[in-house]
């Protein structure tokens, strides 16, 4: 393998360049690869050797008490039988509307918040009031859902702080029953979903924000600069990477609404506004036993996933030269 042409007294030198050997790398960063071990197995236990059972989603699968694999792979041959079904049985429609709407308004609420968030906290010049804001700010992320819907539940009841609060207000005279409603489900979603992940998410902007140069806001300062100047002009755009990256991640996963909260805050009344692709499939595979048809519903979610996000990060690096890969 040659290198590029280097030129010395006005002569072209051709330097061979050897290919690195994969050994003495590691050999010489053992301990980093030794690091990365419990997160590559993992991955191959939990996202790379489940894909096997993506072969479901093309048989009539339907167990018994034989071998998984065997009842699997011994199973009548469908091919895209359930996926026509699932696009032609008339839920298609209501279910993509849903996972839509309810992703959508969770983007617009959930993705700028930590944002802002992190650039708030980043203005703060007393170390322990900042110190106390990022905690109290992260703390809903390590809150399990079944919690956080409870919380939220409570919160919406009909004699809740919120009915109290609005009730107070003069803003209504009766209680307002917003988890039997469906049009305010997907509204409670997002704004629940935000409060419990925007702290966290914080955390990756203001990493981005301590690794700009302090001298950049030194010399903002002296040209007469003041604080939303700064934001604006050096501590927005040293952020705009990381945000073009998170923001073709939140994208990719955008037929992903998420299971424990539709299905915890969801019930009978609002179905036609709750039930998203996870939820569907998990009724139909895990209650009523429709195994190939909720592992083609999966399927189907996790291609248009992957398609969004080689389409979002081919048009983020035309147009700002950031990308995912």
């Amino acid at each position: 393998m040659q290198s590029n042409i280097n030129t010395r007294d006005g002569i072209g030198i051709e330097i061979p360049r050897r290919k690195p050997k994969l050994w003495p790398i590691f050999k010489e960063q053992k301990y980093l690869f030794l690091m990365m071990l419990p997160a590559l197995i993992w991955a191959i236990l939990f996202a790379y050797a489940p894909m096997a059972g993506l072969y479901m989603s093309f048989v009539n699968y339907k167990p018994n008490l034989g071998s998984f694999w065997t009842t699997l792979f011994h199973s009548e041959f469908v091919g895209f039988e359930w996926f026509r079904y699932f696009f032609t049985n008339g839920d298609f429609l209501k279910v993509m509307r849903n996972t839509l709407a309810s992703t959508l308004i969770t983007l617009c609420f959930s993705f700028p918040m930590p944002i802002i968030i992190a650039i708030a906290i980043n203005e703060i010049k007393n170390v322990a009031f900042k110190k106390t804001v990022q905690t109290a700010s992260y703390l809903p992320y390590f809150i399990s859902w079944v919690i956080a819907a409870n919380i939220i539940v409570t919160l919406l009841s009909s004699d809740g702080a919120i009915n109290a609060i609005l009730k107070f207000l003069h803003i209504t005279n009766e209680s307002i029953l917003f988890l039997q409603n469906g049009k305010y489900f997907w509204w409670i979603v997002a704004i629940g979903n935000t409060w419990k992940d925007m702290g966290y998410s914080s955390i990756m902007y203001l990493a981005a924000i301590s690794s700009i140069n302090p001298e950049l806001y030194e010399a903002s300062k002296v040209d007469g600069a003041n604080r939303f100047q700064q934001i604006r002009y050096i501590t927005f755009p040293h952020l705009k990477p990381t945000i073009v990256i998170l923001l073709i991640l939140a994208l990719g996963g955008i037929l992903n609404a998420g299971f424990d909260q539709h299905f915890l805050l969801g019930n009978e009344l609002p179905r036609d506004y709750s039930d998203v692709l996870s939820t569907y499939s998990f009724r139909y595979g895990i209650q009523n036993g429709m195994f190939s048809y909720a592992s083609a519903v999966g399927m189907f979610s996790s291609v248009v996933a992957f398609i969004i996000v080689c389409i979002v990060n081919f048009t983020a690096k035309k147009l700002n030269g950031q990308s995912l890969f």
